[in-house]
């Protein structure tokens, strides 16, 4: 599969469908929208994935969002698009990327060490101070957050 990665330009552009399987809360959403670097991963005119970075302090860099389409998880896109993030944001001068992702969010975990991010901590009750809506992963809550990092 031929994948398109594109600068979105305009946050109305974005494609909230995908950043919402993410990341459900719309308004968090669209702050990081307004503060960050997004990009969409095309397979021809289909818009198939979507990652969202932003500053977060002195080179250091979080990646906010990643998500993609599911008819088009388990084939490599998700991994395509951290690596891609991880190339521009060096190629920017950053020197840390970090990016979280819930306590059930094993996939997540497992697909993030591949790309070389490393467990740094746990944010204990992340979701439920973060989020109206208690959230449910694999069906268990998403309560935690799990920080990862890696340095480039």
């Amino acid at each position: 599969m031929d994948i398109d990665i594109r600068k979105v330009t305009a946050p109305s552009a974005a494609p909230m469908d995908l950043l919402l399987l993410a990341d459900p809360a719309e308004n968090l959403v669209r702050e990081y929208l307004d503060k960050g670097v997004c990009f969409s991963a095309h397979n021809g005119e289909d818009t198939v994935g979507v990652i969202l970075w932003m500053d977060t302090k002195a080179d250091t860099v979080e990646i906010m969002n990643v998500a993609v389409r599911e008819e088009y998880q388990n084939r490599g896109i998700g991994k395509k698009l951290i690596q891609f993030a991880i190339a521009e944001i060096k190629k920017n001068g950053a020197r840390t990327i970090e990016i979280g992702t819930g306590n059930p969010g094993v996939v997540q975990m497992l697909l993030y060490q591949k790309c070389g991010f490393r467990i740094v901590g746990v944010d204990f009750d992340f979701f439920r101070r973060t989020h109206p809506e208690p959230i449910f992963e694999n069906g268990i809550e998403c309560r935690d957050m799990i920080r990862m990092r890696i340095d480039v």
